[in-house]
C-alpha cells in the first residue's frame, strides 16, 4: 500500500503578540486577500496596513489570552485524522499547512518528501471555497511544485469543498441540537449562522462559489437538524469580519444582529458555519464583540455552538472525505484551483478588476486607487502633494 501523506491546509495565526505584525503582513501581501490593479503596489500596501492594525489586533489577541490557538488545534486535529486513518489499514501521515504562518506550506512539502511520501491528499479545513482561502492555498502548492522538481512528481488527489458533505453537516448539526436543546424554550431559539465574508466582487465579478455554498450549507443543516433531531427553528445568515470600504457580503452581522434583537428575539444559538477551528473570529469577535452587540439589542441568551475542533463526528467525517478521494476520481491541483472556468483567481487581470453598477464597490475602487497614488508618492518622494508641500 502507497504511503500517503494527508496535506491539511489553513490560515494560520499568530502564537505570540509579537507574531500579531509579521502575520499581519503575511496576510496583507497575498493578492487573494486585496486585491490591486497593480501588483508592486502589494507590499508596501500589506506593510502599511499591517503598521496600521497592529495595535488593534495585539488588543484582541491579548482578549483570548495572549495568541491564536490555531496550530495547536489544527496539529490535533492532524493528529486524530491520522489516527482514524490507520485503523481503517490505510498508510497514512498528516501534514499542516499553514498559508500565513507557521508551519508554512513549504515546510510541510520539506516534510513530506523527507518522509517518502508516494501519494498526497489535499484537504482544506475550509469546507467552502474561497479565493481567499482554499484558492489561494492552492496557488501556493502549485507555485511550490513549479519551483521544487521533488514535490512536483508527486501524485496529488485534492478535496476542493465539502460544504454539503454528510459528515460535516451531520457534526454541525448535532452541536447545535445541543444548544438548541439548552435553551429554555427549544422551540423557539433563533439559529444564526455567522459565515466569514468575503468581497461582494468576488462572488460578482471573479465567480467565486463562496456564498452559494455558505448558503446551501446552512440549508442542508437545517434540514438534517429537523430531519434527523427534531428542530425546526427559524434561522439567518449573516457575514462577518469585513474590512476596508468595499463591499462585502451581506447581511453583516452586527447589522443582523440589531435587526433580531428590534423583532423581539431573546434566545439566539450562534452558529460559527465557516469556522472548523476556535480562533481569533469566534473567540473575540463572535464571543466577546458580536455578544456585546446581541445584549445591547435586547437578546437575552446568547448561545455560542462550538467549533467543531476534534469531534469524533467531525475527524470522522474528514477521514471519509480522504477515503473517498483516495478511491474516486482524480482531481488535480489545477482542477482544484480553478474549480471552474469562471473563477478568475489571479486579481491583477484586467477583467476580473473591471467595473460594475454598484456605487459602494466603485466608491470604493476609487478610494483604493487614491490610497495607491498615495502610497507611491510617499515612497518615492515625488508627486502633486510634494509639489503643493502638503508632504
Amino acid at each position: 500500500m502507497a504511503k500517503v501523506g494527508v496535506l491539511l491546509l489553513n490560515l494560520g495565526g499568530p502564537e505570540r503578540i509579537q507574531d500579531v505584525g509579521p502575520f499581519l503582513y503575511n496576510l496583507f501581501s497575498d493578492p487573494e486577500i486585496i486585491r490591486l490593479p497593480n501588483p508592486a503596489l502589494q507590499k508596501p500596501l500589506a506593510w502599511l496596513i499591517s503598521s496600521l492594525r497592529a495595535g488593534k489586533s495585539q488588543e484582541a489577541y491579548r482578549s483570548i489570552g495572549g495568541g491564536s490557538p490555531l496550530r495547536r488545534i489544527t496539529e490535533q486535529q492532524a493528529r486524530e485524522l491520522q489516527s482514524t486513518l490507520r485503523q481503517r489499514g490505510i498508510e497514512a501521515t498528516s501534514y499542516v499547512a499553514m498559508r500565513y504562518w507557521h508551519p508554512f506550506t513549504e515546510s510541510a512539502v520539506a516534510d513530506i518528501k523527507a518522509d517518502g511520501i508516494e501519494e498526497v491528499v489535499v484537504l482544506p479545513l475550509y469546507p467552502h471555497f474561497s479565493i481567499s482561502t482554499s484558492g489561494s492555498s492552492f496557488r501556493e502548492l502549485q507555485r511550490l511544485r513549479q519551483t521544487d522538481p521533488g514535490f512536483a512528481h508527486l501524485p496529488i488527489r485534492c478535496i476542493r469543498s465539502y460544504y454539503d458533505d454528510p459528515g460535516y453537516i451531520g457534526a454541525m448539526a448535532e452541536l447545535i441540537a445541543r444548544e438548541i436543546q439548552a435553551c429554555p424554550e427549544p422551540a423557539t431559539a433563533h439559529v444564526f449562522f455567522s459565515a466569514h465574508g468575503v468581497p461582494k466582487s468576488y462572488v460578482e465579478e471573479a465567480g467565486d462559489p463562496y456564498q452559494q455554498e455558505i448558503e446551501a450549507c446552512a440549508q442542508l443543516i437545517m434540514e438534517r437538524l429537523e430531519r434527523d433531531l427534531g428542530h425546526r427553528n427559524p434561522f439567518t445568515l449573516a457575514y462577518q469580519s469585513r474590512v476596508g470600504p468595499v463591499e462585502w457580503l451581506k447581511p453583516y452581522t452586527d447589522d443582523a444582529l440589531h435587526e433580531l434583537g428590534g423583532q423581539g428575539v431573546k434566545d439566539l444559538v450562534v452558529v460559527p458555519i465557516s469556522f472548523v477551528s476556535e480562533h481569533i473570529e469566534t473567540l473575540e469577535e463572535i464571543d466577546i464583540e458580536y455578544r456585546e452587540i446581541a445584549t445591547e439589542s435586547g437578546i437575552t441568551n446568547f448561545r455560542r455552538v462550538p467549533a467543531l475542533d476534534t469531534t469524533p463526528t467531525f475527524i470522522s467525517g474528514l477521514a471519509d472525505l480522504v477515503q473517498h478521494a483516495l478511491e474516486g476520481p482524480e482531481v488535480n491541483l489545477d482542477q482544484a484551483a480553478a474549480l471552474s472556468t469562471k473563477v478568475k483567481l489571479y486579481p491583477q487581470d484586467k477583467w476580473a478588476w473591471g467595473w460594475n453598477n454598484s456605487s459602494e464597490v466603485w466608491n470604493g475602487r476609487l478610494a483604493m486607487v487614491g490610497f495607491s497614488a498615495f502610497l507611491l508618492e510617499l515612497l518615492s518622494g515625488r508627486g502633486p502633494l510634494h509639489a503643493l508641500g502638503l508632504l
